[in-house]
């Protein structure tokens, strides 16, 4: 009953507070990033994408553009490797692109720890047991993110993911804030092995949590 209040109560509250606070003490790191996003690659200053949150539903993530929208002859948009700049790399390396999260869960979106959201265009391709993610809110940060990030194989992120949800408390969620500072700090996982981002969906038993498209 314990494990349960937290996660339905007092997981919500701190995650409200912390949000908050969050959003004040960084909102100078906010307004440098949303200033040098324009500069550098213009307008939309933000990224936004449906992705799957709490019980299954969807919901628009925002993130701070890390790419250019460059495309080819027929219109269509280049390559990762071609789009992302220095910039939106180092952006994506100090994990600054996840800062506007912060409002996803302030409004109840988004927990500062859970499963990351993965794209809502691939819901209808998990199994039962891969759903069982989705039985907490998605998370800035989360239990495969200090495990490895991208670094590992998407079946490894859901038994991170669903470890997470059945071991699910306070001591928990502090362990993961801090692992998650030195693994920002040291720009681990950032990426997948030989891919500048992530690579493009490619298992039909496991969805993607990034595409292309940023």
């Amino acid at each position: 009953m314990r494990g349960i209040t937290y996660k339905t109560v007092w997981k919500r509250l701190l995650d409200m507070v912390g949000s908050f606070l969050l959003i004040i003490i960084l909102s100078p790191l906010l307004l440098v990033a949303a200033v040098m996003v324009r500069i550098k690659l213009g307008s939309p200053i933000f990224f936004t994408q449906d992705r799957l949150g709490l019980n299954g539903q969807s919901f628009r993530i925002w993130k701070f553009r890390s790419m250019t929208n460059c495309v080819d002859d027929n219109g269509e948009l280049l390559a990762d490797e071609y789009r992302l700049t220095k910039f939106g790399k180092l952006l994506r390396d100090l994990s600054v692109d996840e800062l506007p999260q912060l409002w996803n869960v302030l409004i109840g979106d988004m927990s500062l720890i859970g499963p990351r959201p993965f794209i809502a265009e691939y819901g209808s391709r998990y199994t039962a047991e891969q759903m069982r993610r989705h039985d907490v809110r998605p998370g800035i940060s989360g239990w495969a993110q200090v495990m490895g990030r991208n670094s590992i194989s998407w079946n490894q992120k859901f038994i991170l993911d669903i470890w997470y949800v059945d071991n699910c408390n306070l001591l928990t969620d502090v362990r993961i804030l801090l692992m998650t500072i030195p693994t920002v700090l040291n720009r681990s996982g950032v990426s997948a092995d030989n891919h500048v981002t992530m690579p493009e969906w490619a298992n039909s038993e496991v969805p993607v949590e990034d595409t292309s498209s940023e």
